[in-house]
């Protein structure tokens, strides 16, 4: 008996996807209840933390400082911007703009950036910055996380909001 793809069968596959999304601008808090929005929610109150810490420690001018604070700051603006356009489907409206790709990409570039200005906090001496760094190292676990969750997404064609629907269909002829 023949497998397919063997002399004597051709084997054809056709892909059919359709993407399914809601145009209106809605206010929507269901997201803050997904895996994603508790990612983005931890990520925010943790960059902010740490920068309050470096910015009480009272050595927040320190070039340590300055630059933990870069990243934890542009952290939450990024990241509050993103959240705020998930709960209104900003990012559904938009959804021709590779947004997975662009959270990925932030997400892996923030993780790093927190892991090497943790480490600056973490090896300065003061207990503050000591803190700063927890809750960085925090920021860095949470980042590299959502990451992967994006990287995986992106494997699979998923749109960052709405649905995606793939089926594929084989057909196998047999030619002799």
């Amino acid at each position: 008996m023949s497998q397919p793809g063997f002399p004597g069968h051709i084997t054809t596959s056709t892909v059919y996807s359709s993407t399914r999304v809601n145009t209106s601008i809605r206010w929507d808090p269901s997201y803050i209840q997904t895996l994603p929005g508790v990612l983005k929610i931890v990520q925010i109150v943790c960059s902010f933390i740490g920068f309050i810490c470096i910015e009480a420690s009272g050595l927040a001018s320190h070039t340590r400082g300055g630059f933990f604070n870069f990243v934890a700051l542009v952290a939450v603006l990024f990241t509050g911007i993103l959240l705020i356009f998930y709960l209104l489907h900003i990012i559904e409206k938009t959804f021709r703009i590779p947004w997975l790709m662009v959270e990925f990409a932030f997400c892996a570039i923030w993780a790093f950036g927190f892991f090497a200005v943790s480490i600056m906090a973490a090896t300065y001496g003061s207990d503050a910055y000591l803190v700063a760094a927890f809750f960085g190292f925090c920021c860095m676990v949470a980042y590299a996380f959502d990451a992967f969750l994006k990287y995986s997404a992106l494997k699979r064609g998923e749109i960052a909001q709405g649905e995606r629907t793939a089926q594929k269909q084989t057909n196998v002829t047999d030619v002799y």
